[in-house]
């Protein structure tokens, strides 16, 4: 991996990352690909539910909320 590349649920609130790997199998790698979270795709952090999981994030225009479990198989680059 990349030294340069954190998982998504790392991605501190307020910045953005770019998409760059994804590490799920089956039907998981599926939704997250159907979220729209392909190669280069800007995702930003929004903010922690106050239980801390899951976490908002932007991603093309959408709001979608991820537990740790799913983002910690998303590798992106901070931007």
């Amino acid at each position: 991996m990349n030294k340069e590349w954190m998982t998504l649920d790392k991605l501190p609130a307020g910045r953005f990352g770019e998409v760059k790997r994804i590490t799920a199998d089956g039907q998981a790698r599926r939704r997250l690909l159907d979220l729209g979270l392909i190669n280069e795709t800007k995702v930003e952090s929004l903010r922690k539910s106050p239980a801390g999981d899951p976490t908002a994030y932007e991603i093309r225009g959408a709001v979608i909320a991820l537990r740790s479990e799913e983002a910690s198989k998303i590798f992106v680059k901070m931007v």
